[in-house]
């Protein structure tokens, strides 16, 4: 009879690793609450900022408060924390603002299945629990919703808040309601489009934070030509994308051999008049603005000024872009047809001075929501700052536009959702009511984090803010104000409905999916092979 061998086989390659079972799990579980605690103290209108310093020569430096950009910097090699910031990132996309809550959310309800698998319940149990948990958690928060997308009143003051809300955790929190004011009114001129687009943000140093405005227009950071009009009324703009440098021969390796300076003289000419023969082709099409995201040459320069034109040069791809939404027109490369071709217009094209810089004014464009938040600061990374602060709310308010409903905030919503969890797990037999107050206890932590960081007792507020609820006091939330639990309707505290409920599913899914997770392989890293043909 053939022996069998114990041996273990290994079915992979040389180098790649495999973790099985508990190892896997924990390495998971470790991932991922280490992401949850790097960005927890960020958490809340108390929450501390940190600072990240690239690699490389230049060692930028980056300060921040805001989870998605703290993740992003960060290189993360384990798979279950790379979950968590693919999580970030995608509510940063979606809906702007909440992705330091998803992060820590998530993390939470691992940390409370960690304890639970140490318990010896499965892992499929504890999903099942989180799942129902889940549906009940995300009606009551449906319920809780307030709509006032019918009273323009009422909802203008619920944008104000919602903005107030999300500015009061960044760094704009001293000037919160300046800024809420710029942010509301530079979403409300885009009349429900949601074409954040047509918002552009300029940032300029100097001044301070308060000194930041809105302009009803489109401002360029570029420069007009020389002896070309500074002002132009009634503008008809040609937007283009097309070389007007062709003073030198641009076939590579290329060489012209001539017997005399007198040729090397004809090929200039002759490069001069083809030059001409484009502007006038340009010209054509009746403008008197010309704007090109590649350079302008002197020559070319000199045409359009002595033809009365504005020309201004090197309006990068994201100006160039935006214009052409903003103007109307249609960015052109080529010439020959100035009948198929669409202009930009505007009413009037000026110089303004903002600081010590001069810009390029556009008033009066064809889309009238258009306009730019011109950002004044001390610092860039203030100013970097400011900007992030300032889309993260421009994101929250133009999503509240399409989707009226709000919530309140100052974990009011948290621990409403964790109050309905809690009364369904007393109802629910069986193992799946541990893990139900597992998800409700997470949920519960939230309020905790935004205490611990603002520095006050968070087991004595919180359990204040519990008995509360239990009284059906249901808009109740933390004051991190005054270090107390108070009326969040009374205090304006309000939050996005759309936003909460994305961080409850997203932290739910992404807290599923790593709990599934048994076995993690790695491949095998690939081999350098020595290059026996160098160039």
């Amino acid at each position: 009879m053939a022996s069998i061998s114990m041996a273990p086989v290994n079915i992979f390659k040389h180098g790649a690793d495999e973790e099985k079972a508990e190892t896997a799990r924990m390495s998971s579980f470790i991932g991922a609450i280490a992401i949850g605690d790097l960005v927890k103290s960020t958490l809340g209108p108390k929450g501390m900022d940190k600072i990240l310093l690239s690699g490389g020569r230049e060692g930028t430096v980056t300060v921040t408060n805001d989870g998605a950009t703290i993740l992003k910097a960060i290189g993360v090699d384990n798979p279950a924390a790379k979950v968590l910031v693919d999580m970030s990132k995608v509510q940063d996309d979606e809906v702007g603002d909440g992705t330091t809550s998803v992060t820590v959310l998530a993390a939470e309800l691992l940390r409370e299945a960690e304890l639970l698998i140490a318990k010896k319940i499965h892992p499929q149990t504890i999903i099942s629990g989180w799942r129902k948990a889940t549906v009940v958690a995300r009606e009551a928060l449906k319920e809780a919703a307030v709509d006032h997308g019918n009273d323009p009143v009422k909802f203008q003051e619920d944008l104000l808040n919602i903005s107030r809300t999300t500015l009061s955790s960044k760094l704009l929190t001293h000037h919160k309601d300046h800024f809420a004011k710029l942010a509301v009114e530079a979403v409300m001129r885009l009349k429900g489009s949601g074409n954040l687009e047509a918002i552009h943000i300029i940032k300029k140093l100097g001044g301070s934070l308060i000194d930041s405005y809105l302009d009803e227009g489109f401002l360029l950071d570029k420069k007009i030509g020389v002896n070309q009009p500074k002002r132009i009324e009634n503008a008809k703009i040609l937007i283009a994308n097309t070389g007007m440098d062709t003073d030198k021969i641009k076939i590579f390796g290329s060489r012209v051999r001539v017997d005399s300076t007198a040729k090397v003289a004809e090929i200039e000419m002759a490069e001069k008049e083809k030059m001409k023969e484009k502007v006038d082709r340009i010209l054509k099409h009746g403008i008197n603005c010309f704007i090109n995201r590649q350079l302008i040459y002197n020559y070319p320069e000199q045409l359009f000024a002595s033809a009365g034109v504005m020309a201004i040069e090197h309006a990068d791809f994201n100006g160039v872009e935006r214009l052409a939404l903003v103007t109307g027109g249609e960015i052109t490369s080529t010439f020959e047809h100035p009948e198929l071709v669409k202009l930009g217009t505007c009413k009037l094209i000026e110089e303004v001075m903002i600081g010590e810089d001069t810009l390029i004014h556009f008033s009066g464009v064809a889309l009238g929501e258009a306009c730019t938040i011109v950002l004044r600061g001390a610092t860039q990374q203030i100013l970097d700052e400011a900007e992030r602060s300032l889309h993260d709310a421009l994101c929250v308010l133009s999503q509240t536009v399409k989707e009226t409903r709000t919530v309140y905030g100052g974990g009011c919503s948290e621990m409403l959702m964790a109050k309905v969890v809690s009364d369904l797990a007393n109802r629910t037999p069986g193992k799946e009511a541990v893990a139900m107050e597992s998800f409700a206890k997470a949920l519960m932590m939230l309020p905790i984090i935004i205490a611990d960081n603002a520095g006050y007792d968070s087991a004595d507020l919180v359990a204040q803010l519990r008995a509360a609820h239990v009284e059906n006091k249901s808009t109740y939330g933390l004051d991190m104000q005054n270090g107390a639990i108070g009326d969040m309707s009374q205090l304006g505290i309000t939050e996005s409905f759309q936003v909460k409920r994305q961080v409850l599913l997203s932290a739910a899914e992404a807290a599923e999916m790593i709990l599934r997770v048994d076995n993690i392989i790695k491949a095998a890293p690939r081999k350098r092979v020595p290059d026996h043909h160098p160039c």
